[in-house]
């Protein structure tokens, strides 16, 4: 009876294990859609949507604002118990395991992105257009439309965080790599309102 005992118990570790781990996922879910919207897509120009952002992308940003090596400005809950204190990036991924990011990462990369609906200047968007097919199509293919690239999805994304971004990025108060690095020194700041609204015009 003690064998089978074990035996019953032994089958049963992996299944509570494996209920546990959806569990304290869809917590942290929910936790992230608080301020990134529901399933990821936001409604708030200075919040990224998160949905279908590419696995790696994401994981390797949520590191890096584990180690507080990107800017973390506090942010208020947009929605769900909004009477929770802001928070910030580094707070959230701070408390997270490497497992947890990667499954944080695995989960949003399968929702489909959702480009953001939001005013643009067409004349912009269209210089945008050449800035961007010159300088920028190499990493970020199909006008930064491409999860494949491995490089994030910008068309689509919301203006004001893609200004914050680029100035982020400019200041180099973001990682970035180094051929990015040297793309970036080399645009105006009309390349990058020009790009700014290329990007929000991908609708």
């Amino acid at each position: 009876m003690r064998i089978n005992r074990i035996c019953f118990v032994s089958v049963l570790l992996p299944f509570f294990a494996a209920v546990s781990s959806a569990s304290e996922l869809d917590a942290v879910v929910e936790n992230c859609n608080g301020c990134h919207g529901t399933d990821g897509v936001s409604q708030w120009s200075d919040v990224p949507t998160i949905a279908g952002m590419p696995e790696y992308v994401h994981s390797d940003a949520l590191y890096f604002y584990r180690d507080n090596e990107r800017p973390c400005g506090d942010s208020e809950y947009r929605q769900g118990d909004t009477s929770r204190p802001a928070t910030n990036m580094c707070s959230v991924a701070g408390d997270m395991s490497d497992d947890m990011i990667d499954e944080v990462a695995a989960y949003y990369a399968e929702l489909p992105f959702v480009a953001a609906q939001q005013e643009f200047d067409a004349s912009l968007a269209a210089t945008g257009k050449a800035v961007h097919d010159e300088k920028c199509d190499m990493c970020h293919s199909d006008g930064g439309s491409n999860p494949d690239d491995e490089a994030g999805i910008l068309a689509g994304q919301w203006m004001g965080y893609l200004e914050v971004s680029f100035a982020q990025y400019a200041t180099d108060d973001r990682e970035q790599p180094k051929s990015m690095k040297e793309m970036i020194d080399t645009l105006s700041e009309a390349d990058v309102t020009a790009l700014v609204h290329y990007y929000a015009s991908q609708q």
